[in-house]
């Protein structure tokens, strides 16, 4: 029997992609003041289980993957660490290819113990749960080694290139004319790829690039056409599915879309019903938004 992580990253999930026709990726960025009313008044640590395992459970069949976002598990110390090892180790058993957010960079023996502890296998880590790793290459190649190491072993990298915020062309978009500093990452991961694609065509070291620069995102696309993309920047941020289209290949395929607080938070709009149908309400037309934005999956 094959085991997960023997078959590439970008096949798994882009399997899932078209087992589901979804491209969407659900973000848990759990508040604890903004929970439902139900679970709110729990500990930190039970609060935030109850919240991300409801989560999944209204997700299950919609989403392409999830994608926790450490720092809001971080916030609560070691609560909220183990919170977040159990909702990565629930994904994992329900089949969700888990995404874990959290830009980490550095450099030697820091970065090696950062991968070893949130791309391995040892016990009582998130590691043996998590199937793909957000990283920060802006500290150089040697930084990322650590995790490239990991895509030999089955696991996934995004690595960021155009994040969503106003703020990252002060030094993403750095550079002379034509030249800019998120396309010269395009091109590194572009190079990690050579001589690894899976059956799909694609690598396993994706890029981040944002919804809301469509035209930098095509032009990242044109430099790295066999990387996975993450995309945030949908929903609270104003990015428009319909603008991303250049991300995805002829069969839909490349790409990933996130959106997190209008989905995980929709039943703050939605009093009539149970907290987690409102949810996956949202994640439902979230995800129909972009597939309406693209050629089907086939």
């Amino acid at each position: 029997m094959i085991t997960r992580f023997e078959v590439p990253f970008a096949d798994r999930l882009f399997a899932r992609v078209r087992q589901l026709e979804s491209r969407l990726v659900v973000g848990i960025d759990p508040v604890l003041d903004r929970l439902p009313a139900s679970i709110s008044s729990a500990e930190p640590e039970s609060a935030l289980v109850a919240f991300g395992r409801g989560i999944l459970e209204a997700v299950e069949g919609v989403a392409a993957a999830v994608k926790p976002q450490a720092a809001y598990f971080e916030r609560y110390g070691w609560r909220g660490w183990r919170a977040l090892e159990a909702i990565c180790a629930d994904a994992c058993a329900r089949g969700i290819p888990v995404i874990l957010d959290a830009k980490r960079g550095d450099i030697g023996s820091t970065a090696a113990a950062y991968a070893a502890g949130l791309l391995g296998d040892d016990p009582d880590t998130v590691g043996p749960s998590v199937d793909a790793l957000t990283v920060n290459p802006y500290l150089g190649s040697d930084a990322l080694e650590p995790f490239l190491a990991r895509v030999g072993q089955g696991r996934g990298l995004f690595v960021l290139a155009r994040t969503s915020n106003p703020g990252g062309a002060e030094l993403q978009g750095h550079g002379p004319a034509g030249c800019p500093l998120y396309l010269e990452v395009a091109r590194a991961v572009a190079d990690w790829n050579r001589g690894s694609l899976g059956e799909t065509g694609f690598g396993s070291v994706g890029l981040v690039a944002g919804a809301t620069y469509p035209e930098e995102l095509g032009r990242i696309r044109a430099v790295a056409p066999q990387a996975p993309l993450l995309i945030p920047g949908i929903g609270a941020q104003g990015g428009d599915p319909r603008e991303i289209a250049a991300a995805f290949d002829g069969e839909g395929l490349g790409a990933v879309v996130n959106s997190s607080r209008g989905i995980i938070f929709a039943f703050d709009q939605r009093s009539d019903l149970p907290w987690q149908d409102a949810v996956r309400d949202a994640a439902l037309a979230t995800r129909d938004r972009i597939g309406a934005a693209l050629k089907p999956v086939s």
